[in-house]
């Protein structure tokens, strides 16, 4: 069987920066493509059309692949590979793949020598680490932590000791207005000495990176946006 390809395209991380974050390859590649899985089909058609890169939204085909997609419902959906045609997998946010449900096509794929291709773009999570000044040889990334306060801050007190004994950076996500009260958890919780870094809006125009140690951060007492963040820390 003659197999197409899935290609995972990224998204921008934040409002009206697709001409600073979106490299011209991935535009050049959308040119080929007319079948897309997308969490929304509303997000994924309005980012499509800021490119401008289509003479027609409407001519293109959407489906929905999102947390709540069963297996059994990846055949159907990858249908258009499967025959030969090229599909793009796009995220809400960031890249495909990464703390987002289009692993569940990119699993499908190899599964089905359907070749994958990731193309280049932004990641708050890398990119957050990479501005963080922690480890960025030896981290792990636990999306997100427990809703209740008295299980995120059990969460936290485990992955600080395995931090410390594996010098490892821990870095988490969190639903922008729980940004406060995640940072609540992490001052009352870590210890004065541990690194903590917060990457609020990536690449957006509030963009603000900032690594102190948690003694520093108690002293300032931050109030974050309700915009997407980015949790880091590293025991010393």
């Amino acid at each position: 069987m003659n197999t197409g390809k899935l290609y995972l395209i990224p998204n921008i991380i934040a409002d009206s920066t697709q001409d600073e974050v979106i490299p011209p390859h991935v535009r050049k590649t959308l040119e080929g493509i007319q079948y897309f899985l997308a969490e929304d089909v509303r997000t994924a058609r309005r980012y499509l059309s800021s490119l401008k890169i289509y003479e027609s939204i409407e001519s293109l085909h959407f489906e929905v692949l999102n947390k709540e997609t069963a297996g059994d419902e990846l055949k159907s959906l990858m249908e258009p590979a499967m025959t030969g045609q090229a599909v793009g997998v796009i995220s809400e946010s960031g890249c495909p793949g990464i703390a987002d449900p289009g692993a569940l096509a990119v699993k499908f794929a190899h599964e089905h020598s359907i070749q994958v291709i990731p193309l280049v773009g932004p990641s708050s999570i890398f990119l957050a680490l990479m501005a963080s000044g922690l480890n960025g040889q030896h981290f792990a990334f636990h999306g997100y932590l427990p809703i209740e306060s008295k299980e995120a801050s059990q969460a936290v007190k485990t992955f600080e000791k395995e931090s410390k004994s594996k010098n490892q950076t821990q870095v988490f996500i969190e639903t922008p207005y729980r940004n406060n009260n995640l940072m609540n958890v992490l001052l009352k919780t870590l210890h004065d000495d541990t690194l903590l870094s917060v990457a609020v809006e990536v690449t957006g125009k509030g963009e603000s990176i900032n690594t102190y140690p948690v003694k520093k951060w108690k002293s300032i007492k931050p109030s974050f946006p309700k915009t997407p963040a980015v949790f880091l820390f590293l025991a010393t």
